[in-house]
């Protein structure tokens, strides 16, 4: 006896078929059809063959799926079929039967989806990744350009107002800080200098004057010799604080200058020449010059704090020799003096620093201030010497062109 009505029967298979994507059969308990989703056709045929092997394991009780060549369709199919039960009692048997390459199809859309959406997704991440890295990397980046700049000696660069991170936001603020007060340092150092220096002039003048009139007016010898090492000490001092004025002289970017290095280099043994015949110094040029990227008033103020080193530490034979290589104008100044020890050389051209043996009367400005004209230029000034063989320092420019 039939449980649900022949036409509900119709109906529930045929609503299933799309849904399950094959063909729905129900048979009784003899295995004959009562309903097909193909339609009427074969109704009441009995289906309990061995050409459906899972139809009789079904009617057995036994829920069955298999794969199996299909006579009728010509093709391979999949057959599950599966026992309905009343409660306890058996009814029938459904089977829905697929065919093998539309399970294969089915499958492969579902893999192609699978990896749309993974490739999809992926996209997406990308996407915000690019966003979130460009959110976190666009302040830093500015933060960076920030530091540059402060670090080539601007010292009004600001990161200002940076949003970003809560710890970015802090690090900007933090360097705007530093900033703040690394400018009012380097003013006020800045500000000593030069008003110290400004105010050592005077006394200088007058003292200088005063010497020179009591060495005029003095007849004793050896007072006059005192009185002309007086005045020799009071112009190293004059040199001194000429040089603290420069250190104090902001370095401004301005345009690049050019300047013939022959006619520097014979300005410099022009103005030292006397000098060095007073402590039988010769200074002896070579080399063949060259036009180099710099500013006339800056060359010159390397070649004299060279010179007056190599003529006041090194008294003897000094020779100044240029060139140009690589694209760079080379100037040296060597002497034949007792050179520079090893633990003092990578140090000579900070600012104040005097080597463990250096004579007293220097101030340790001379090649730090050479350096930093050189470096202001895009230059360098590299310092070689061995100990009791002389000292050499060599100073590169670019090459104008």
């Amino acid at each position: 006896e039939n449980i649900v009505q022949p036409e509900r029967l119709d109906a529930i298979v045929l609503e299933a078929s799309p849904q399950v994507g094959g063909r729905v059969i129900v048979v009784d308990t003899d295995g004959t059809l009562l309903a097909d989703s193909s339609g009427p056709a074969e109704l009441g045929t009995s289906f309990a063959t061995a050409g459906r092997p899972e139809i009789l394991a079904a009617l057995e009780g036994n829920p069955t799926s298999d794969i199996r060549d299909s006579a009728d369709l010509g093709h391979d199919i999949i057959a599950t079929a599966v026992p309905i039960r009343d409660e306890e009692r058996f009814v029938g048997v459904v089977r829905i039967t697929k065919s093998v390459q539309q399970v294969n199809d089915n499958v492969r859309n579902v893999r192609l989806g699978l990896i749309a959406i993974g490739i999809a997704g992926l996209a997406a991440g990308l996407l915000l990744a690019f966003g979130l890295a460009g959110s976190l990397s666009r302040p830093l980046s500015r933060l960076a350009e920030s530091a540059k700049r402060l670090g080539r000696g601007d010292l009004t660069t600001r990161a200002g107002s940076i949003r970003g991170a809560r710890e970015v936001e802090e690090l900007a603020q933090s360097f705007d800080e530093m900033a703040d007060r690394l400018e009012r340092s380097v003013q006020a150092q800045r500000e000593f200098v030069a008003n110290a220096s400004h105010q050592l002039r005077t006394p200088l003048t007058a003292m200088k004057l005063r010497l020179e009139g009591a060495i005029a007016q003095s007849s004793e010898p050896e007072v006059r010799e005192r009185l002309e090492a007086a005045d020799r000490e009071v112009d190293r001092l004059s040199g001194i604080v000429d040089r603290l004025l420069v250190m104090a002289r902001q370095i401004e970017e301005g345009g690049a200058s050019r300047v013939d290095v022959g006619d520097a280099i014979a300005r410099a043994v022009g103005r030292w020449d006397e000098r060095a015949g007073r402590v039988e110094t010769t200074i002896l040029v070579d080399g063949e010059g060259g036009t180099a990227r710099a500013d006339p008033a800056d060359l010159d103020q390397i070649l004299d704090n060279l010179l007056d080193n190599a003529i006041t530490y090194a008294p003897g034979e000094v020779t100044v020799a240029s060139g140009a290589i690589d694209g760079a104008v080379t100037i040296s100044v060597a002497d034949r003096g007792p050179g520079i020890r090893a633990a003092d050389l990578g140090q000579v051209t900070e600012r104040f620093y005097r080597g463990t043996r250096a004579p007293a009367g220097g101030s340790g400005l001379g090649l730090a201030i050479a350096r930093q004209l050189a470096e202001k230029w895009g230059g360098t000034l590299e310092v070689s010497s061995v100990e009791g063989s002389g000292t050499r320092i060599e100073v590169r420019l670019q090459q104008a062109t």
